[in-house]
């Protein structure tokens, strides 16, 4: 059995997907390739498919297009990223490439109709989920990376592409993105090193890091307040640890005028409750079920809880799809969550 490397990838694993990107034919009779995120992305999975769409880009493979599933509506702090021009709507997605790349996804569910996909000759899949299901004929599937940034900084590496600005600029808002910016656990030595050579390359993380985390439109700061002003807390969930949790519905977003994404930040305030080793936030969807996000600050496994419930992560942060209302779903969660104790 191959021993893997430092990164959590073993050689072999790593070597394959270099050869798929290697035996690629460049220019514009040249081989399709299909790069795809999961669906609703965060900057980790954007930032990491577009860094490595400019790098095959700079490879002359320009039969190149990314997407994600669903809705084709980027978040708008993410739609000055370099690269963005290579992103189309899922139906524009080529129907028969010879290699396909998922960024950040940790299973087929989070691909949605895009799944079809996943017949192609050679599927690559980059991530740093514990719960991927390792949907491809490659899987560079790191848990202990912090982000999915890192494990595509070392396949280009592998590869011989340097970074420049554009590339780094990607990585960096995938790396700050799912760090909480360098602050969560997974902030390692390697994460502060990565970072310095992004830097380096050129980019302003001042500049970013406002454009990300510090810009938000007046009405998305009013939803914030009342989301927040309706938490729960409940001190004997989690075998006392207790749990706080929240939710947003579609009325919600309407009635302040915003976009779902601004959603994505709530957890957030959440998460910093004192009393609560959990914090929940219950986003309701278009279809009318809801995106539950669950964090931890150590002494609750959320990964198996969500994995239980048909979703995935990490075991401080994770997510699925509920379904009842906002009540029922903090119960559910409620249930499984003495079962989880670390």
């Amino acid at each position: 059995m191959t021993n893997a490397s430092p990164g959590g990838v073993t050689e072999t694993e790593w070597s394959a997907a270099v050869d798929a990107v290697r035996g690629l034919t460049p220019g514009p009779d040249g081989d399709e390739v299909q790069l795809i995120c999961h669906v609703n992305p965060d900057g980790d999975a954007l930032g990491s498919m577009l860094g490595f769409a400019l790098a095959l880009r700079e490879r002359g493979i320009t039969r190149l297009r990314a997407t994600f599933p669903g809705d084709f509506e980027l978040p708008t702090p993410y739609q000055d990223l370099p690269g963005v021009e290579l992103l189309v709507p899922e139906p524009e997605a080529f129907r028969a490439p010879a290699l396909v790349m998922t960024f950040d996804v940790a299973a087929e569910s989070r691909l949605g109709d895009l799944v079809a996909l996943l017949r192609a000759p050679c599927v690559v899949v980059l991530d740093h989920h514990a719960s991927n299901t390792r949907f491809g004929q490659v899987n560079l599937v790191d848990p202990r990376a912090a982000a999915t940034s890192v494990v595509v900084d070392g396949l280009l590496s592998r590869l011989g592409v340097p970074l420049d600005a554009a590339i780094a600029e990607c990585l960096y808002v995938a790396l700050a993105t799912d760090t909480g910016s360098f602050k969560f656990d997974m902030t390692t030595p390697e994460v502060h090193e990565l970072a310095a050579r992004l830097i380096a390359a050129g980019i302003s993380p001042g500049d970013i890091s406002r454009r990300i985390f510090d810009t938000r439109p007046f009405g998305a700061m009013k939803l914030a307040g009342e989301v927040i002003g309706r938490a729960t807390l409940d001190p004997t969930a989690a075998g006392g640890q207790g749990m706080v949790w929240t939710y947003a519905t579609q009325a919600d977003l309407a009635r302040h005028d915003q976009r779902p994404y601004v959603l994505d930040t709530l957890i957030d305030p959440v998460r910093g409750v004192a009393e609560a080793d959990v914090a929940v936030v219950i986003k309701e969807t278009p279809q009318g079920d809801w995106s539950v996000s669950l964090r931890s600050k150590g002494a609750v496994d959320v990964s198996r809880v969500a994995v239980s419930l048909g979703g995935g992560g990490h075991r401080l942060a994770a997510g699925f799809t509920g379904h009842g209302t906002p009540e029922e779903v903090a119960a559910t969660v409620k249930g499984l969550l003495a079962a989880n104790l670390i």
